[in-house]
């Protein structure tokens, strides 16, 4: 009998799945390079110890002040510390506040837009009043409000305060556009049935509705994580948010950084660099979702 040999084949799942992929590579190429510098941004917080040649709390006065060389590759700052070693260390910083606070206030506003959606009424209408007084504040003045009423609140050298303050704010903006999409869900039949079946409304929020909103919701939540960035860098800068000697891209832009901007211009550029970089990788990536997940916005 003949031996019979199976050749290995590709599932037609993985092969839509890689096909999908170089679909997005070909049509998004900013989002592709946005991703790249993402990932680079990830892998340098996460390996901190390993990339950054100092450690960034190591203060020398012998070596303060020291404009970029291949001994420190960005120079140092008035304290003598490694400015390349702190803004690897500072892309934690960022990483952990503006991915925390992003998720909380996108996740939760997306469950209050997916709810006030659902119930209509005066539900809807007791909650949309409620966001519109949020709404009434800029970002940065309500995160202030709350930095200040709550104060800082430390745990595993992460203000917790700091990524409420900034969650908050997110809430009710993401709130308003997924309750617009959730409008379109609840009329859907299969919303009908779930009713006509007994579910709670728990339930059929949780489970029938928030998963069919995954789309906006995740175009949300990358374009809510550079604001989060920024935010943070914004409330850092003021005195506010990540607190000495933490490295933080806002904190090195303040304090000493602008008493010796004209003698070591360094201090400042680089962090401003950094900050940029991160908000603009971001929020192209977050465009780049929303042309390939939208279909209003396909070729």
């Amino acid at each position: 009998m003949a031996d019979i040999t199976v050749s290995p084949t590709i599932s037609p799942v993985r092969r839509r799945k890689r096909g999908a992929i170089a679909e997005f590579c070909r049509q998004q190429p900013l989002g592709v390079i946005s991703l790249v510098v993402i990932i680079l941004m990830m892998l340098a917080g996460i390996f901190a110890e390993q990339v950054a040649p100092y450690d960034p709390l190591e203060t020398s006065l012998i070596e303060r002040l020291k404009p970029p060389t291949w001994e420190h590759l960005l120079g140092t700052d008035p304290f003598g510390r490694d400015i390349f070693s702190r803004i690897i260390y500072g892309a934690r910083t960022a990483l952990v506040i503006g991915l925390s606070s992003a998720f909380i206030g996108c996740t939760i506003g997306a469950i209050l837009g997916a709810t006030s959606a659902y119930f209509g009424g005066r539900v809807d209408s007791i909650m949309q009043r409620l966001l519109d007084i949020l709404l009434s504040f800029p970002l940065i003045v309500l995160a202030l409000v709350v930095v200040a009423a709550l104060g800082r609140a430390p745990v595993f050298g992460i203000d917790l305060t700091l990524i409420l303050a900034i969650a908050i704010p997110i809430i009710p903006q993401v709130s308003r556009v997924i309750r617009s999409a959730a409008l379109t869900v609840r009329g859907m039949p299969y919303i009908d049935a779930a009713r006509a079946a007994g579910y709670s409304h728990t339930r059929i929020v949780m489970r029938h509705m928030v998963p069919n909103l995954m789309a906006p919701y995740l175009i949300m939540l990358t374009a809510y994580i550079a604001q989060a960035i920024l935010l943070e860098a914004a409330l850092s800068f003021l005195g506010l948010g990540v607190a000495e000697p933490t490295p933080a891209w806002g904190l090195m832009l303040a304090g000493t950084g602008a008493d010796f901007f004209t003698q070591a211009p360094w201090i400042i550029i680089f962090p401003g660099v950094a900050i940029s970089l991160a908000v603009f990788a971001f929020n192209l990536f977050g465009d780049a979702m929303r042309d390939w997940l939208d279909p209003k916005f396909k070729n």
